[in-house]
């Protein structure tokens, strides 16, 4: 039984346990869902009894609906990345965080540190906004006061631990300090609303000159006639500047690609005309084709019609003419000799003779004549 009742009280407490960490967990996704809500003016109304927490308990973490109730005040003028890294050191100082942001009011700002450029209503809207903020409040003391901290239900005041000199008093979070409530953050260099402002006065013809090309008034710029026309005519010099930039990049551009191009019909001709050159020389050269062709075609032609008539052929034998019939006329033996000797014909020329064969051809005629008288 005692086993049991042990075993049943470990699942509750790990049920309490889960229920805690599911609240936890659901607080924190509305903060990162939802705006931060604005205190309420009454302060800080709870049904649990608000004990002091110290800062090992803290550390170790309390139940979820204890959390931890950690308040940061500032100005937060032009809300950048140091406010929101100083918040999110405030927020992840304890395991359970309640965190709690005072915003000053304008009329205090202006009186103790000077003039900003957004309005309170504005700081205290960008506040909300910021994932790591779980309340606002608005129009913040200047020095924390013991009803302040009462009031609010604050556990400890986290700030930057550089002594922070302002209406009088060397260090506003002494006592703070003296009280074991403070926890220190760190600052992120390179960054401040003052860096901000500098920039903009150090640029101020740059942005007036762009206020002014996006269609702000000089009277909403606070500038005067001869400022706002010497502005106006270095827009208009820097757009000649920039279009002739343009058009050199361009012509550049164009230039590179001719020259690209150029380059690639160039090679695309060297390599046709090396391929014409191999081709034409393999072709006419002295071992190409064509040759190999003039060969063959000149053979073929000799075989069909030689150039000389061998020896002992039927048409030149003088025994041909011999044997002409006794009736065969003179006339028809010169017909038949001027039809073989006439350069219509189809055989090529006859190559000349030899003498023995003149001779006989010469005196064969005479011979056939005296046979016919």
């Amino acid at each position: 039984m005692a086993r049991g009742r042990r075993g049943r009280g470990n699942n509750i407490q790990q049920q309490q346990q889960q229920q805690a960490s599911h609240g936890q967990r659901g607080g924190h996704r509305r903060a990162l869902r939802e705006p931060a809500a604005y205190a309420k003016s009454t302060g800080y109304e709870t049904e649990v009894l608000h004990e002091k927490l110290t800062i090992t308990q803290a550390r170790r973490g309390t139940p979820a609906n204890r959390p931890v109730r950690v308040y940061a005040d500032g100005i937060f003028d032009l809300f950048h990345s140091g406010h929101a890294r100083a918040l999110m050191q405030a927020k992840n100082v304890f395991p359970n965080t309640h965190l709690i942001v005072g915003v000053c009011s304008d009329e205090l700002t202006h009186k103790f540190k000077g003039y900003t450029v957004m309005t309170e209503d504005e700081r205290y809207d960008a506040l909300t906004h910021c994932r790591y903020v779980d309340e606002v409040v608005r129009d913040a003391p200047w020095t924390l006061t013991t009803e302040f901290l009462k009031k609010h239900k604050i556990d400890f005041v986290a700030h930057d631990d550089i002594p922070y000199t302002s209406a009088g008093s060397q260090d506003v979070y002494k006592h703070i300090k003296e009280a074991g409530m403070f926890v220190a953050t760190q600052r992120t260099e390179g960054i401040s609303t003052s860096d901000l402002i500098t920039r903009i006065v150090r640029d101020y013809d740059i942005y007036v000159r762009r206020n002014l090309q996006r269609g702000y008034t000089a009277q909403e710029l606070n500038v005067g006639f001869i400022n706002e026309k010497k502005y106006r005519l270095q827009n208009q010099v820097d757009k000649m500047k920039e279009t002739v930039r343009t058009v050199e990049e361009k012509s550049k551009h164009f230039v590179y690609r001719v020259e690209e191009k150029s380059h690639d019909l160039i090679h695309k001709w060297e390599e046709k005309s090396r391929e014409f050159i191999g081709n034409f020389l393999e072709l006419f050269g002295p071992d190409g084709a064509w040759h190999a062709i003039q060969e063959r075609s000149g053979r073929v032609l000799q075989a069909l019609s030689p150039y000389s008539s061998p020896r002992g052929s039927p048409s030149s034998s003088p025994t041909r003419i011999r044997s002409l019939s006794p009736d065969s006329s003179p006339t028809l033996a010169s017909a038949s000799a001027t039809n073989s000797s006439s350069p219509s014909s189809l055989s090529p020329p006859l190559s000349p003779a030899p003498r023995s064969t003149r001779r006989k051809r010469t005196r064969a005629p005479r011979k056939a004549a005296s046979t016919y008288n």
